[in-house]
C-alpha cells in the first residue's frame, strides 16, 4: 500500500475506533468511518503481540497488505478503515486469509459494487 493510503498516527486510529462502525468475523475486525472531505480510502492494520513474535506478526501484516492491494480498487473510497487481526488469523495461509478478509469486508458493506473473490 502506498503511504498516502495508510493510517499511521495513533490519533487517527483512536478517532476511527471511537466514531466508526465495526464488523467482524472470527479472524478480523473492521472499523470504518466515512470522511466527506477525503477522496481516497486510508487503511490501518493492527496485529497484537498476542498473535506471536515479530516474525509472525510481520508475516500476517504482509499477507494482509497483499490482499488489500488487490481489494482496494473495489472498495468504497472516502473512508478510513482499521483492520484488526484476531488469533485464528495467525494460522491461516494466503487463500484462507483472502477469503476471510473478503467476507468481513462484505459484512462491513465496504464494496462499491458486486465483486467476486479472485483466485
Amino acid at each position: 500500500m502506498k503511504s498516502q493510503y495508510r493510517l499511521k498516527k495513533n490519533e487517527d486510529f483512536q478517532y476511527v475506533f471511537q466514531r466508526g462502525n465495526s464488523a467482524a468475523n472470527r479472524q478480523f475486525v473492521v472499523y470504518q468511518l466515512k470522511k466527506e472531505r477525503q477522496d481516497t480510502i486510508r487503511i490501518g492494520l493492527s496485529v497484537s503481540k498476542k498473535l506471536g513474535n515479530a516474525v509472525d506478526r510481520n508475516r500476517i501484516k504482509r499477507l494482509m497488505k497483499e490482499i488489500l492491494r488487490e481489494l482496494t480498487p473495489d472498495l468504497l473510497q472516502n473512508r478510513d478503515v482499521v483492520i484488526i487481526a484476531r488469533k485464528p488469523a495467525a494460522d491461516m495461509d494466503y487463500h484462507q486469509m483472502k477469503k476471510s478478509m473478503y467476507h468481513v469486508m462484505k459484512v462491513a458493506k465496504l464494496f462499491s459494487g458486486p465483486t467476486r473473490v479472485k483466485r
